[in-house]
């Protein structure tokens, strides 16, 4: 069941996003250094032989040599693409790259997406069939009913790699972790249940043979079409898989088999369930309507004729809903990792216990914060909400964990706890609360000042927050910002707040404000009525100190420094407390945070350790324990130089202030990264390489961060501003929309304080 999110956005947004820079959503980056001749001799010719030789002798070394082993294969012939039908091949390809993208997002899979072009089953089994040597797995997608079943039933024959349509098996996967928490909150036995399913194509069939694995008995499962009860005897729109799970029943419509029925699973059309049907169910009904886009039943009219009713959907704007990217990132991960040679039913049912005793669990404080309400067990969270950050340890390992006891694991894992830590290593915790941080502007919007709506990238980037659920964009621009965001594709743009100090009944009350706190610092009160009338950011600045809005993004057009004066008239640091700028350098599984890189040219010791306590509390918010290194050209006096008085100073007054952070300097970038390097000053307090540093002044700061964001192989976030009275960021003349929305959330949702 794929998502159906209630964020909106314009086709031309959509294929802005996906056509922007290089085209697609995914690219393939060479895992090893490939810089000079001799990386080439060694990873070509004659260097790859030697793998070549070992591989031919035994076949299983391809997962020492090859990326075999962490490969999976989205493939797909467009033949039932998301709720649009067939499209073809070439059509399915967005798709598939997506789901390629969220296998390395969720569970650090890599992946390719492969478009087969025939509506032929059997072309399309003998095509995926010779790809077993490139692949350690298989995901089918969108194929439609039935020829998926006899696709995936030969393939698995075929095949000695894990195959799964995640269309069938993930979202009956999902739908079976949220059917054990239903009976249990309704204290029913799985044994003695009676379930009606509305649809019998491949998701309702998969969910029909699981929930039956699991100890459903298949007399009391009653499946239904367009047609009504799928019986013993009935001829009419019959195939075998649907006469495996015909029923002795005298039952011939939908309404009939409901009446006392303890469970409605429906995957089928919207409205097909009625009030008046629901009304008729035992006690506590349990109703998955899980038709995309649309529910069989809403959860509100479900609710006003029965309010006892457990409901689950397929959509993300209700509770308990079954999403496939709960599953089958996971489920991959788990089976790869102990090269599985197939993914049966033992190892699915493992993977729905475990997501189900998930849901049983304490919430953590990030989700439920992202989520803008504690989420605790009981009927309106029986699934676990799709971010939660423990999915990877606890499904993977649950699912190796049945490979290996069901014996299709070729590599048995002999320690499961330091499986488990591996698991919580392998992503970096960054990009969880970065995903945490967008869900909580959507359960708390904030209304954030976009004060250069006059340019293109800065209303692209309002219309992607408002249009995504972030917050209410408040634009500070002349009154041809209409016509701009009309030409940008929106359709009311008179429904955007629009600010001109042209016209704006603030402006007296802004000029107060101003003159009281310039008046002593040589400024006159015309000086004060220019700036308002003139400089949109001094505009934007009161807008937020005024109480207007929560937070506010600019710096498009001019230099960090000069937008940084201009803020700075209206809003200052926090009390006690220093300004600064933060790079944060996001690689595939680190967090590198960079400071200060925007504000204090030459800072002092008390600055940099304000820096240093700052730029650590950051790195906590987003999912790391801060381990900070004071940066210098000298490593603990060698060489001695005339500037290393104020990066000492500021490691001494850390040492007064018993902070509960690691910390060391000063040292060199190797000394403080490399951990070989490190090896040489056992004395340091850094227990491993630091992600915290500290610069020692802002001309090597702002010179580091700018190489490493063009040359770099990290993604880059910021620079992000902290310490400010009021949340307002300040982003670089080159920052795409983006870049815009993620600091325009970083600074409603309070990470970037």
């Amino acid at each position: 069941m794929t998502e159906k999110s209630n964020v909106e956005f314009s086709e031309r947004e959509a294929l802005f996003f996906h056509s922007a820079g290089r085209p697609g959503k995914i690219e393939i980056i060479a895992s090893k250094p490939m810089a000079t001749q001799r990386d080439l001799s060694l990873a070509y010719s004659p260097g790859v032989a030697v793998p070549v030789r070992a591989i031919a002798e035994d076949p299983a070394c391809a997962y020492d040599y090859t990326a075999k082993g962490n490969l999976v294969a989205v493939i797909s012939n467009g033949t039932a693409i998301l709720g649009l039908g067939n499209l073809g091949a070439l059509a399915s390809k967005p798709v598939m790259e997506g789901k390629s993208v969220l296998f390395k997002r969720f569970a650090d899979v890599d992946s390719i997406d492969i478009e087969v072009g025939t509506e032929d089953p059997q072309a399309f089994i003998d095509a995926v069939a010779l790809l077993e040597p490139s692949f350690g797995g298989i995901n089918l997608e969108d194929i439609k009913a039935p020829e998926c079943f006899m696709i995936e039933a030969a393939l698995k024959e075929r095949m000695n790699i894990p195959v799964m349509h995640d269309d069938q098996h993930g979202t009956a996967i999902i739908c079976a972790a949220g059917l054990i928490n239903a009976l249990h909150l309704t204290g029913r036995d799985i044994r003695n249940v009676s379930v009606v399913v509305n649809g019998a194509g491949a998701a309702a069939i998969a969910c029909t043979e699981l929930i039956k694995a699991m100890g459903v008995p298949a007399d009391r499962v009653i499946m239904c079409d367009r047609s009504g009860v799928i019986y013993q005897g009935r001829t009419e729109s019959m195939d075998q898989w649907k006469s495996a799970h015909a029923t002795k029943t005298e039952a011939r419509t939908l309404e009939e088999a409901l009446k006392g029925a303890d469970v409605f699973l429906g995957l089928s059309a919207a409205g097909a369930l009625k009030g008046h049907m629901v009304k008729e169910m035992a006690d506590k009904p349990i109703i998955f309507a899980m038709a995309n886009p649309d529910p069989e039943i809403t959860p509100p009219d479900a609710k006003a004729v029965r309010p006892d009713a457990i409901i689950a959907t397929g959509r993300s704007d209700y509770p308990n809903q079954v999403n496939n990217v709960l599953g089958f990132p996971f489920i991959f991960r788990g089976a790869l990792d102990v090269r599985a040679t197939a993914i049966n039913e033992e190892m699915k049912i493992a993977a729905a216990q475990a997501i189900a005793a998930l849901a049983r669990q304490q919430v953590p404080e990030e989700v439920a914060k992202a989520y803008g309400k504690l989420h605790s067990f009981g009927n309106d969270y029986i699934i676990p909400a799709p971010f939660d950050p423990r999915l990877m340890e606890v499904v993977s390992a649950a699912v190796a964990q049945a490979a290996m006891d069901t014996g299709v694991a070729q590599k048995p894992i002999a320690d499961m706890d330091a499986y488990r830590e591996s698991l919580k290593a392998r992503l970096n915790p960054t990009t969880s609360v970065l995903t945490l941080a967008y869900e909580g502007a959507r359960a708390e919007p904030k209304r954030v000042v976009f004060a250069e709506a006059e340019e293109e990238v800065m209303l692209r980037a309002a219309i992607q927050f408002r249009d995504g659920g972030y917050g209410i964009p408040v634009l500070v621009g002349r009154q041809d910002v209409y016509d701009r965001l009309r030409a940008l594709g929106v359709s009311d743009p008179h429904s955007f707040e629009v600010h001109n100090s042209v016209n704006s009944p603030l402006v007296p009350a802004m000029v107060d404000l101003l003159y009281q706190r310039l008046q002593r610092r040589g400024y006159l009160r015309r000086d004060c009525e220019r700036m308002v009338n003139r400089d949109r950011n001094i505009f934007g600045a009161l807008l937020l100190r005024l109480g207007e809005a929560d937070a506010m993004i600019t710096g498009v057009t001019r230099t960090y420094a000069q937008s940084m004066r201009e803020v700075r008239r209206v809003i200052g640091p926090v009390e006690g407390r220093t300004a600064f700028g933060i790079h944060v350098l996001v690689g595939r599984s680190h967090t590198v945070f960079m400071a200060d890189t925007t504000v204090n040219e030459r800072p002092t010791a008390q600055e940099l350790a304000n820096i240093a306590e700052g730029t650590a509390a950051v790195a906590r918010r987003m999912g790391h324990e801060p381990r900070v290194a004071f940066l210098s050209y000298s490593t603990f006096g060698n060489p001695m130089g005339e500037w290393l008085s104020n990066v000492r100073e500021a490691v001494s007054i850390l040492d007064t202030r018993n902070v509960d952070f690691e910390y060391e300097g000063e040292m060199a970038p190797d000394v403080a990264l490399n951990p070989a390097v490190m090896k040489s000053f056992p004395f340091s307090r850094l227990s491993g390489p630091a992600n915290v540093l500290i610069m020692p002044g802002l001309q090597s700061a702002n010179i580091s961060a700018k190489l490493l964001r063009e040359l770099g192989g990290d993604s880059v976030i910021g620079p992000m501003l902290v310490g400010m009275e009021k949340p307002v960021q300040i982003a670089t003349m080159g920052s795409t929309a983006s870049e815009l929305v993620t600091l325009a959330v970083l600074a409603a949702g309070g990470i970037a304080l």
